[in-house]
């Protein structure tokens, strides 16, 4: 009889577990953040601070993997095909989750309809700097010179980069003309900036500032609507009075599509409370990016908008891939 009692019982708590959604204890293992480019970039730096206060809020270990590639596309593509249980996200960029449709044809996801958008983390303005060569200490100075066909280059760290539109963006709005020189990344375009074989880059303050205090390269404008905090002194494309060319880089956590409403909601709480941190806020505006957090739906929202804009300015340019 106790034997059949116990049967009973075990077969009841296991009906009962089953009808327990798996949200409802979530997390109960390790859960991934998947970054598309290489480590120490700001997309790394972003996903590394929130995974591990998000570890210690939640209990279970937050693994950073790297999976660069293709502007961070292949670390998108393995999130847009994992399974919608909230234990594979992806720390997404803009280059990743905005540009690309517009310049791969073939790209194995849709930005739209393969995520679930959970968070709008933060955003980090360009700046046009120049080499110190450069002849122009203001952007209508450094407008005529490029309209005079002294025949200027610009970096970029790839073709149909954010920095590289920013560029194109930028001639159009001014009418003027200059060729792009292309890199595999950042790093290598800086060093060449800052040793006058390039005499210009839209880039990321971090990337930038150690180069202004040496003197070797010159910041023109900067790209955001407000002035930065850390550069007070350097106005914004429009003050210099260039309209239509903001530009922005900005970065979000999102999971694969059907990511049940629960876990969203969860998540969205979870790193929006750790966005407020100052720990946090003090580790993101160092690196001069603006803190932005908001609903699922806000960010779902921004990406759609945000997406049929560079889809037109990469038509308008006529930008394409080699």
């Amino acid at each position: 009889m106790r034997a059949l009692l116990k049967t009973v019982v075990g077969l009841l708590a296991a009906v009962f577990a089953g009808s327990i959604p798996a949200y409802a204890q979530y997390p109960d293992k390790p859960i991934r953040m998947i970054v598309g480019f290489v480590p120490g970039g700001f997309t790394d730096v972003l996903a590394r601070t929130i995974g591990q206060k998000l570890e210690g809020n939640l209990g279970k270990p937050v693994v950073v993997e790297n999976k660069p590639g293709a502007s961070g596309t292949i670390g998108a593509d393995q999130v847009a095909k994992a399974k919608p249980d909230g234990y594979t996200l992806l720390m997404g960029h803009v280059n990743s989750n905005a540009i690309a449709p517009a310049l791969y044809p073939r790209l194995p996801y849709d930005v739209i309809k393969d995520f679930t958008p959970i968070i709008h983390v933060a955003s980090t303005p360009m700046l046009l700097t120049v080499n110190a060569s450069v002849p122009a200490q203001d952007v209508k100075s450094f407008i005529e010179l490029a309209k005079s066909g002294r025949g200027l280059t610009f970096a970029s760290s790839g073709n149909g980069s954010v920095q590289h539109l920013a560029a194109e963006l930028f001639m159009l709005a001014t009418g003027t003309k200059m060729t792009h020189v292309p890199y595999k990344g950042s790093g290598q375009a800086i060093v060449d900036l800052v040793a006058g074989q390039v005499d210009l880059n839209f880039e990321s303050p971090p990337n930038v500032l150690p180069h202004l205090r040496s003197g070797k390269v010159r910041v023109l404008a900067i790209t955001s609507p407000e002035r930065s905090p850390t550069l007070p002194n350097v106005p914004t494309l429009e003050e210099a009075g260039v309209k239509g060319a903001e530009v922005s880089q900005w970065f979000g956590v999102l999971g694969p599509a059907n990511l049940p409403t629960e876990i969203v909601a969860k998540l969205n709480a979870e790193i929006g409370t750790i966005l407020k941190s100052p720990e946090v806020i003090e580790r993101i505006q160092s690196q001069d990016g603006k803190i932005l957090g908001g609903s699922a739906e806000e960010f779902a929202a921004f990406i759609k908008e945000d997406t049929a804009r560079w889809a037109k300015l990469i038509k308008d340019a006529n930008v394409r891939l080699d």
